[in-house]
């Protein structure tokens, strides 16, 4: 019986020890009623209001307890699901090396995002935003033989891009956390296992952190490679535009989403050629409000570099914006997309942009598919004041290239054929990519096959941030009296508020029991014992996003009861003192599954 004792007594020890739990006198919880003027988003706000972060500089902040609280929980879930598919973690350097950047190509193609840096031996160097080029250096030092692959590996560190708009607190900061991972394989089917493990992967992170998320088809970028997806936080102040079709389970990047044209062939001509005044009109919008004819008639001239140099002109119609993206890949223009000067301009078309249009233009140019299909169409006469009706192609002006240039709208076809466009708004959490071999041929990473021959071995790549997180959580968790976090990113699971701890024994004396049970049962629970109002204890743990809160007064302590509060739904109920442990217990195990 005492070796029983003494066992209880050690396993009580040990959870205890653990570090669950904590008194809010001994904590650093520093809140505000307001956020500074800076602060645009809710998140932004409520970050700073909640003492979270505290800006060092623009797009730099310092991680306070409380938030860095948080990113720890983050990190362990990734971790959790990184290590259950089989990946390593392992740690980069931050700082890298010009040599291997210039080796892949991306020391200049990256661009001014990257700080670069000299040191003593004026050696240049850069602080890595990705580190693609450092694990292609790594893993092509060390692994020879096929019998090596497949191999993944991870890390969570921090990154540096030099965003030449830093805002929205962490959700575009310059500094950041982030979770990178990459494989290499043998061949492309061993990459798609693994691609489809991370896929699921990062499926099961954001369930498991309470987010409503999507995974849409995305463009690769900068990182290269042929295909990915983005996993899109839905929230109305993302900056990314989330396309999905209301009839099946299409769902693409506004940047990647391809559009159909809206009709199978082009109308027969009926107007002839006519040059129209247009003194002060240089918009389509404004010389089709002019003339009283839908936008939809006209045509948007745009100019940009082309790969000889030369002014390449790209036409949309005046309803509809230019995917630049989709421009950014044609092979007539030069990389990165640039837009001509006015200058260039002026020289290729006589005319100021305004009164750009094709006819008369003897250079390269291309269309998009729902341009190729207009007739009679409006655009600028390459005459500064004026502009042409009733222009055809082939009779005007010569049959164009055609592409695919524009955003998707609301209400298009899907590629897939079912159902409509829909669009909504969401963050970007998370990114994964099938890079194939576009580093390992710049860096030779290579291994012997079966045959002892080289080959190239095949790259993915799989992204999360993970202090934008937090942001993309709190926009979709708040109300107006603050932060509604899901309990697995919760600070804290439970809080105990008490009234008058400092000068209620008889309060004390149950709330540290409480606190003490609470503990012993695994939950992460902060005894609020500042010797504050009950008023702002209540008002803090709204702020902060607590789930659970017990409320502990000498009225309701008489009668036996506590006083439980579920942060989420607001509901309120007085339960028996010598069920709430139990009743606690239950409510968070459940929210963690």
């Amino acid at each position: 019986m005492v070796k029983l004792n003494i066992v209880i007594i050690m396993l009580l020890w040990l959870i205890l020890s653990k570090g669950i739990g904590m008194r809010a006198s001994k904590y650093y919880i520093v809140t505000t009623k307001e956020a500074p003027s800076e602060a645009e988003l809710i998140s932004h706000k409520l970050m700073l209001r909640a003492g979270m972060i505290k800006r060092l500089s623009s797009g730099i902040y310092t991680w306070m307890p409380l938030g860095l609280k948080i990113v720890r929980k983050v990190e362990r879930i990734v971790r959790e699901e990184m290590n259950a598919i089989g990946a390593l973690e392992i740690l980069m350097p931050a700082v890298q090396p010009a040599e291997i950047w210039q080796e892949s190509g991306r020391w200049e193609f990256y661009g001014k995002e990257l700080l670069r840096m000299k040191d003593r031996h004026e050696r240049e160097f850069c602080l890595g935003p990705t580190h693609e080029e450092v694990v292609a250096d790594t893993i092509r030092k060390d692994i020879k033989s096929y019998k090596q692959l497949p191999l993944s590996v991870y890390q969570i560190q921090t990154k540096f891009r030099d965003e030449v708009r830093p805002r929205f607190g962490v959700m575009r900061s310059r500094e950041f956390v982030m979770k990178d991972a990459y494989s290499f394989h043998t061949d492309f089917d061993s990459l798609l296992t693994t691609y489809n493990d991370m896929y699921q992967a990062y499926c099961n992170i954001f369930n498991r952190l309470g987010l409503k998320f999507r995974p849409v088809a995305a463009d690769t970028g900068s990182i290269g490679g042929t295909g990915s997806h983005e996993f899109q936080v839905l929230a109305d102040c993302g900056e990314d535009v989330v396309v999905y079709s209301d009839e099946s389970d299409y769902a693409a990047n506004l940047e990647l989403a391809e559009c159909l044209p809206s009709r199978s062939a082009r109308p027969q001509a009926q107007s002839s050629l006519t040059k129209i005044a247009t003194p002060t009109q240089k918009t389509c919008e404004e010389v089709t409000e002019m003339l009283g004819v839908a936008l939809s008639s006209s045509v948007k001239s745009l100019v940009f570099e082309g790969v000889d140099d030369q002014p390449v002109l790209l036409l949309i119609r005046g309803n509809d914006s230019l995917n630049e993206v989709k421009a950014g890949k044609l092979a007539q223009l030069k990389q990165p997309l640039t837009f001509a000067s006015h200058a260039a301009i002026s020289d290729a078309f006589n005319c100021q942009p305004g009164f750009i249009g094709p006819v008369g233009f003897n250079g390269a140019v291309i269309v998009d598919k729902e341009v190729a299909l207009l007739a009679d169409f409006i655009c600028g006469a390459n005459q500064d004041g004026y502009h042409l009706t009733g222009v055809n192609f082939g009779v005007d002006c010569a049959e164009p290239l055609v592409a695919d240039l524009r955003n998707v709208q609301d209400g298009d076809l899907t590629p897939d054929g079912k159902g409509t466009i829909k669009l909504c708004r969401g963050i970007e959490v998370g990114h994964v990519f099938q890079l194939r071999t576009k580093y390992s041929e710049a860096m030779n990473v290579s291994y012997l096959d079966q045959n002892g021959k080289s080959q190239l071995m095949e790259m993915g790549c799989y992204g999360i941030g993970v202090t934008r997180i937090l942001g993309a959580c709190i926009e979709q968790n708040y109300d107006e009296r603050g932060i509604v976090f899901p309990l697995n990113m919760a600070p804290f699971e439970v809080v105990i508020t008490p009234a008058n701890y400092a000068k209620s024994e008889s309060v004390r004396l149950e709330v540290d029991s409480l606190y003490t049970h609470l503990r012993a049962a695994g939950i992460d629970v902060l005894l609020d014992d500042r010797n504050e109002r009950i008023g702002s204890l209540l008002a803090d743990s709204e702020l902060l996003g607590i789930p659970h809160r017990v409320v502990v007064g000498e009225k309701t302590l008489a009668e036996g009861k506590v006083e439980v509060y579920n942060r989420k739904t607001r509901e309120t109920q007085l339960v028996e003192l010598d069920l709430v442990v139990a009743k606690l217990k239950t409510l968070v195990e459940h929210e963690r599954n």
